[in-house]
């Protein structure tokens, strides 16, 4: 029962009342994702590792096994298409040395080992929780705040219950805080299992000592698992930064890093290099695309929704990391495999939050033209069309895969089934607090069609049915099934830069005894500017 805006203080109030200025801090680093993807366009930057005289390693030599930074993971896969022209000329100057430095300020190239500790993430959580909960009091007065050893002590008997506080605190503003959690754990050394581990401790802790209401464990799901879901996200998008920079100066790369996931930029700047360590991508293939545009409703059902804007700006960011086919990349890490998807609109503020990544897995193959992982994944949603809003934290079977159809033509998805804990409820309707909470089945199918370097075409669809299972209104019945479909055509015209048109319908069914039966939709079309990443259009990866 917090706000994401932890680390910005003076504006946590606006998020509680759905405004959302947490969008700031990471769309302000999506520009150096975009960056970092498009600097290794550059074809004088690929195929240089016989250049440098780097040697392919064993797969040992990875950052959770040998615990080796960035040039563990520069050793393993057999393409350097994103070596910073500063290591070239680094190399150049002093052929033969051992460490090729890309910053005089911070050696991101040593094989040391980094720091690993568990203490120092458990006094940051600690610490983090009490500043947050003296920031809470002194904003919010009483009382929700003012906990004392009684109410620690009464938590601790009490039995855990199902909360209904603002929609935007439950299922934004508890991931996001579980994602802090995560990322001190993450920037201190510790593996994902680790990592999530103090996630759901320091969620606990929260709910027992944070507050002095009951604990919630509606709040327990969305921090502890669905924060450390959304936190290596961005831990994995911060070390991205650091490691390909897109030509930003070292200054600029930690800033950027620390504005996607501050844990870890407030480790490598309070305790240098303990932690200066940068998480290896190990050359993971990965698409990334900035869209800056506007959309326009084409069809609007607002059932009990009072109010809308028909017309709305659209900031939107997507990365897919971890493409399978990569020569050499292999699927043994939480994440390997993740995509990750956030907008903002001057509707509502998130329009959007979603990331979903492989758990476990293995990758595999059939016949010449396919290439595929599959396994378990874990997956945090968070959606908003104006007129309701739906946010899921689940686990799923299924498969990512890339087709070849041809030299210039491929099919990439992904598709998924499974289970999670999610919340529905109206926006803008008579109290922030009516919304339903249940045990949720859901899919998703997500295409893209690849024509070279000229054009993509995109086509993403989910389902979630939200049930009366382990639902917070005991007795109530009901259920809701929420259906939302995209399709983005994208068009290449210069280099990196592109124009889309994109429709998105989104249409909520909601049955209850007490209500009937409510339909709510939306429809819109945009166009969209669009900065593609370092593969343009995410295209094949060389596999032959």
């Amino acid at each position: 029962m917090t706000t994401a805006s932890a680390l910005q203080p003076s504006r946590c109030g606006p998020l509680q009342h759905g405004r959302s200025p947490v969008w700031a801090g990471l769309f302000g680093s999506v520009l150096a994702l975009a960056s970092a993807g498009a600097g290794a366009a550059d074809p004088a930057l690929v195929d240089t590792s016989e250049a440098l005289g780097l040697k392919a390693a064993p797969e040992t030599a990875v950052y959770d096994k040998r615990g080796q930074m960035l040039a563990a993971g520069l050793d393993a896969p057999a393409r350097y298409g994103d070596i910073p022209s500063s290591w070239l000329a680094a190399q150049n100057e002093k052929a033969g040395a051992g460490t090729i430095s890309a910053s005089p300020f911070r050696d991101w190239t040593s094989a040391s080992a980094p720091g690993k500790s568990y203490l120092i993430p458990a006094l940051e959580i600690v610490g983090f929780d009490t500043l947050l909960n003296l920031f809470n009091r002194a904003y919010y007065g009483c009382c929700d705040y003012n906990s004392n050893l009684s109410t620690i002590n009464r938590n601790l008997r009490h039995k855990w219950v199902t909360d209904n506080d603002p929609y935007s605190i439950n299922q934004l503003g508890h991931p996001y805080q579980g994602s802090m959690y995560h990322g001190f754990a993450r920037a201190s050394g510790l593996n994902f299992w680790e990592s999530l581990g103090y996630t759901f401790a320091g969620s606990a802790f929260w709910e027992i000592a944070g507050e002095n209401t009951p604990p919630s464990k509606n709040d327990q799901i969305n921090t502890g698992i669905g924060g450390a879901f959304l936190g290596e996200a961005m831990y994995r998008m911060a070390n991205l930064v650091l490691e390909h920079g897109g030509g930003l100066s070292p200054g600029w790369r930690e800033l950027a890093a620390a504005a996607i996931s501050p844990p870890t930029g407030f480790n490598r700047l309070v305790f240098d290099k303990r932690f200066d360590a940068i998480w290896s991508s190990r050359n993971a293939a990965y698409y990334s695309r900035l869209s800056v545009g506007a959309s326009a409703t084409t069809q609007n059902s607002q059932g009990t929704s009072q109010t809308i804007k028909r017309n709305e700006g659209i900031v939107d960011f997507s990365l897919d990391y971890g493409l399978p086919g990569q020569p050499g990349y292999t699927y043994r890490r939480p994440f390997d495999y993740f995509a990750f998807q956030a907008t903002a609109s001057t509707a509502n503020g998130f329009e959007n939050l979603m990331t979903r990544g492989l758990l476990f897995g293995t990758d595999y193959e059939a016949g010449p033209n396919y290439r595929g992982v599959w396994g378990l994944y874990g997956s945090y949603d968070y959606l908003a069309p104006q007129l309701f809003r739906v946010s899921s934290t689940a686990l799923s079977l299924g498969t990512t895969a890339e087709w070849r159809l041809s030299q210039s033509v491929a099919l990439q998805g992904t598709i998924l089934a499974g289970a999670g804990y999610a919340s529905v409820g109206t926006i803008n309707g008579l109290r922030d607090t009516d919304y339903h909470n249940g045990v949720a089945p859901q899919a998703l199918a997500s295409f893209r069609l690849i024509f070279g370097n000229t054009a993509s075409l995109d086509f993403t669809g989910r389902e979630y049915f939200v049930s009366g299972i382990a639902a917070d209104r005991a007795g109530r019945g009901g259920h809701d099934n929420i259906v939302r479909g995209e399709t983005t055509l994208t068009w290449r015209i210069h280099k990196q830069h592109a124009l889309a048109v994109k429709y998105l319908v989104t249409r909520r069914d909601a049955t209850y005894p007490d209500l009937g039966d409510r339909t709510q939709r939306r429809g819109t079309i945009g166009i969209f500017y669009t900065l593609l990443g370092q593969d343009r259009f995410g295209s094949p990866v060389d596999w032959k």
